[in-house]
């Protein structure tokens, strides 16, 4: 069980275990804002919420200069697993300049594509297939894609992650 801590001002600090987020807010570091109810946690001495999602009651300010470093999984959860060429679900990443030909590891150049498509281009650019692409490749921006842990989100952090995705 993964738990998210926001900062103060609700914005996404980190994904930690459920008993560490329990010792914050036992030592009033934080409140929860939305706990697992069917998951209590039991000891000898008491019976707490499992946290899902907790909020610090200090701000923790955190620099947030650099970009999201990209990664395989990063690239599919921008394009929401959604083919760039095709609009089908996607498994696999795809360079748009292809790296025989100097195209570099970066935001801008990676696509999440499906096999058949990654396959079918090949070693040549989209325009040179005569495929035109369905979105134009960003650096995604907001605290949720600087969070380690946001990979594969609960349900319960939906509200918590949209605004700064």
């Amino acid at each position: 069980m993964r738990t998210l801590v926001l900062n103060a001002g609700y914005e996404p600090l980190a994904v930690v275990s459920f008993k560490r987020a329990l010792v914050l807010v036992m030592n009033d570091k934080a409140t929860i804002v939305q706990a697992d109810a069917g998951h209590p946690v039991r000891s000898a001495t008491g019976l707490w919420e499992r946290p899902s999602v907790i909020l610090l009651t200090r701000y923790v300010r955190i620099p947030r200069t650099r970009p999201a470093p990209v990664s395989r999984q990063g690239v599919l959860r921008r394009d929401a697993r959604r083919c760039c060429y095709c609009g089908l679900t996607a498994n696999t990443i795809d360079h748009v300049l292809p790296r025989s030909r100097g195209g570099r590891d970066s935001w801008e150049n990676l696509v999440a594509c499906c096999l058949r498509c990654n396959n079918a281009k090949g070693d040549q650019t989209p325009a040179e297939v005569g495929w035109s692409m369905l979105f134009t490749p960003t650096v995604p921006h907001g605290g949720a894609w600087a969070v380690r842990g946001v990979e594969q989100p609960l349900r319960d952090w939906d509200a918590y992650l949209v605004p700064a995705a």
